[in-house]
């Protein structure tokens, strides 16, 4: 499913960052009483009354203004206007409709775009003052009086935007077809690599790095089932992000991730594995996606017998934080062991979707609890009463115990180890959560 977006704009310093947070519950964005804070766009997902969407914060934009920052920042703000479902512009009540407010305006005006309008910093409760009333002289609606601080409006804010949201777009994909995002650094061969399982030239290639600067979806069917593969931007280190248009295809290869089944992260053979690789994979990682490490460009490399082992020994030491995944070696450029990596793909899905009876999962949990003893502390013994299976996409299970703080994070893995050895479980990540008899989730 692909999340419809609302960017959140207006000109400096007239609280964008302190709504944002408050809208998403977290303090993301930097919040500094001086104009020009939030320079780049930061975006995280966010739900009203059941429906979710990607909130996308900008810096604040001075329309007249020359200067290289100002500039970059309204370029960026532009084009998150141009990329959104519905646009935010955020108001002072405290300095009034100003010059820049009414040219923030007619620019939203002119991108035809359904504009909610927020007046901020109404931070007092019961009818709003004189002064809000002349924001309707901005012509494009009614405005909301609103407190980013103290949250009041906000709710009146929400429902006004999910009157403008699209309907949820579903992938228009049957179940039998794998949604793999194929994600990586600039130039690691992502987009070489689907047009050489669709066997033409579907998507740009260039040895320039940023070349694909969208999400793009390619269908293909292939002896080893169906697949839509989705190419990415490159994900760069944030310092070298510097393009506004590169700025956006990094939020667009984090949301390819979002509603894929599995991701493919791409490795540079010829580079090795880098800090920025690290990231890349610990996204996907931490949204429960099946992956598979594709590593390129492999008939680059001069190869002795060891070769390959030692590579993969060295893969995974870096990988260590996700010891599961399986590693393909690859070239894009001669078809080496491409049947293998759409097999990878496939198998990697169906692990991500597995679903383990409740009485073999504790067949497993009684074995491992006598072979190892849980955990104690002061006397108290960590008790597992039983586990069971929430759900799948990962694979989440619920382990129910007498004494939460006694089930440490090393039990917590040795455990998570003997369901991986006993029902060959790889290619995905596993989520354990604990419940205490009685008592309410806690982690």
């Amino acid at each position: 499913m692909s999340l419809p977006t609302v960017a959140v704009v207006g000109r400096p310093n007239v609280g964008k960052s302190t709504l944002f947070n408050k809208l998403i519950g977290q303090k993301l964005s930097i919040v500094e009483d001086t104009p020009g804070v939030t320079r780049d766009r930061i975006y995280a997902k966010c739900e009203w009354l059941g429906r979710e969407f990607m909130l996308v914060d900008t810096g604040g934009i001075e329309p007249e203004s020359d200067e290289e920052i100002p500039a970059m920042m309204r370029r960026q703000a532009e084009l998150a206007i141009e990329r959104a479902d519905v646009t935010i512009l955020v108001t002072d009540i405290r300095s009034g409709v100003t010059a820049s407010d009414m040219d923030v305006a007619a620019m939203l005006l002119r991108s035809g775009k359904p504009v909610v309008l927020c007046v901020n910093k109404c931070d007092s409760l019961g009818e709003p003052p004189a002064e809000f009333y002349e924001f309707y002289n901005l012509g494009i609606g009614e405005p909301i009086a609103v407190s980013s601080v103290h949250g009041h409006g906000t709710g009146d804010l929400l429902d006004e935007v999910l009157k403008y949201l699209p309907e949820d777009v579903q992938d228009d994909y049957g179940e039998d077809v794998v949604k793999a995002a194929v994600i990586g650094k600039p130039n690691a061969g992502k987009s070489s690599i689907i047009n050489r399982v669709c066997g033409e030239e579907r998507v740009i290639v260039s040895d320039v790095s940023g070349t694909t600067r969208d999400a793009t979806d390619t269908y293909v069917e292939k002896p080893q089932g169906k697949f839509v593969f989705i190419d990415t931007a490159g994900i760069r280190k944030k310092s070298k992000v510097l393009d506004s248009i590169e700025k956006y295809s990094v939020l667009r290869a984090y949301m390819a991730v979002d509603r894929a089944d599995v991701a493919v992260i791409v490795i540079d053979a010829k580079e090795g594995f880098t800090e920025q690789d690290s990231k890349v994979a610990g996204y996907a990682h931490e949204k429960g996606k099946g992956c598979v490490v594709a590593v390129n460009k492999w008939d680059a490399i001069e190869k002795t017998g060891s070769t390959m082992d030692e590579y993969r020994k060295k893969l995974q030491e870096d990988l260590s934080f996700m010891s599961y995944v399986p590693f393909v070696f690859i070239s894009a450029k001669t078809g080496l062991r491409m049947d293998k990596l759409l097999e990878m793909i496939n198998y990697a899905a169906q692990q991500n979707s597995v679903r383990i009876p409740t009485g073999k999962l504790n067949d497993v949990l009684a074995y491992a609890t006598s072979r190892v003893q849980p955990p104690s502390d002061k006397g108290r013994r960590l008790k597992i009463y039983y586990m069971t299976q929430a759900s799948t996409k990962p694979p989440t299970f619920v382990a129910f115990v007498n004494r939460a703080e006694l089930f440490h994070f090393s039990y917590q893995r040795y455990i998570e180890n003997q369901i991986r050895e006993t029902f060959s479980l790889d290619a995905t990540p596993i989520v354990i959560k604990v419940r205490e008899r009685d008592r309410t989730d806690v982690k």
